[in-house]
């Protein structure tokens, strides 16, 4: 039988990526990292720089039109409360909501990130899933976050992954795309490389471990495996892809382990929140509880 070149094509990226692939030693060198690096980490300083990397987000079956704009005026607020602190790096909402967040936002740094694609079991006709990307970004979207599609991954089909990515992509226009590698489906070191690399060479501007619904939510094996996944893109590509936590993270603590993880793996570089997010409700109260010092709940 003669070889299919396309299926050839990805399959030969994934062969020629070099980041592990063995679970145990994933966890050993998560460990060995928060060992030698936490502790330098943990401050103050650190704590603003993480409260100005998340994605404030609510994607409830309740959420409405007017909780949304509560929502929003809650950021807008920040800024006169807060005034010595950098606000959040974006709003992340449902798509139909992205117009409401337009509406109401006032603080331009500011970005508003939509969940998209059929949110979050990716399972749809793939032309209802364009098209919700399309209407995101044309009421105001400027990131997009959709779920690698899992369903044509474990049936092999890593050129239907990889056209439904290149697509969603492209009806992105000038906004960001997140790719969603749902983790916790996902399991292994070796699935989650195979997933990141996939992923960006399709094009993904993000690769982000979770959408915190159906399965388990990020962890920091797979933290560790897609920054390595990112960090071989970045030297064979010279292209710069940001890595978003989401899914279970709660506590500064839990920040700051992905910060150290990412900080040693990726480099000073990705310390911005141009490539550095943490997707979450609760955290950022959490965080303005750590830099001041007792309890805040602003959001």
């Amino acid at each position: 039988m003669a070889e299919n070149p396309v299926t050839d094509r990805y399959h030969q990226a994934i062969q020629a990526s070099k980041v592990i692939e063995d679970d145990a030693a994933v966890a050993e060198a998560v460990k060995k990292i928060l060992d030698e690096h936490f502790a330098e980490n943990d401050n103050k300083e650190v704590y603003k720089f993480l409260f100005n990397s998340v994605d404030l987000t609510t994607l409830k079956s309740t959420d409405s039109n007017e909780s949304v704009a509560r929502f929003t005026q809650a950021v807008n607020d920040f800024d006169e409360q807060f005034p010595s602190l950098p606000n959040v790096a974006a709003i992340c909402v449902y798509p139909n909501f992205a117009s409401v967040v337009r509406a109401v936002l006032e603080v331009t740094p500011v970005k508003i990130a939509c969940v998209s694609g059929a949110f979050p079991s990716c399972q749809s006709f793939e032309e209802v899933k364009i098209a919700e990307t399309s209407l995101a970004v044309a009421n105001g979207a400027d990131e997009i976050d959709i779920v690698f599609n899992l369903g044509n991954y474990f049936d092999g089909d890593y050129e239907g992954v990889c056209d439904e990515i290149q697509e969603q992509k492209e009806a992105c226009r000038d906004a960001r795309l997140k790719v969603i590698l749902e983790t916790g489906a996902l399991r292994t070191a070796a699935n989650i490389k195979k997933a990141s690399v996939l992923s960006l060479y399709s094009g993904a501007d993000f690769l982000k471990t979770s959408t915190g619904k159906e399965y388990p939510g990020a962890s920091l094996e797979a933290a560790y495996v897609m920054a390595q996944a990112i960090k071989e893109y970045y030297e064979k590509t010279g292209t710069m892809v940001g890595f978003k936590a989401a899914g279970g993270i709660r506590t500064t603590e839990d920040a700051v382990k992905y910060y150290t993880v990412i900080k040693e793996v990726l480099g000073q570089e990705w310390l911005t929140n141009e490539y550095f997010r943490l997707g979450a409700s609760s955290l950022a109260n959490a965080l303005l509880t750590s830099i001041a010092g007792h309890d805040v709940k602003h959001f």
